[in-house]
């Protein structure tokens, strides 16, 4: 009878490892960006950023946003 408990009990701890084990893995996970993720998307952001600027100061982009603003201020009295 004592032999039955103690591979019993041996069973019920090595499913307590397990499930031990496996919580720990699931709280460290996988939950953000690597660093080569970071490098890619940082450069992808510059890049943007570079290209918005070009467009942004464009001499269209300019005139128009310049009379827009003109147009905005313009009081008539």
């Amino acid at each position: 009878m004592n032999a039955i408990m103690n591979r019993q009990a041996a069973a019920v701890e090595r499913r307590m490892r397990r499930w031990g084990t496996a919580l720990r893995r699931r709280a460290r996970g996988d939950a953000g960006m690597s660093t080569s993720e970071y490098a890619v998307g940082t450069l992808a952001a510059c890049a943007f950023a570079a290209i918005l600027y070009k467009v942004v100061t464009s001499d269209g982009v300019v005139t128009a946003l310049t009379g827009l603003v003109t147009k905005a201020l313009d009081v008539q009295s």
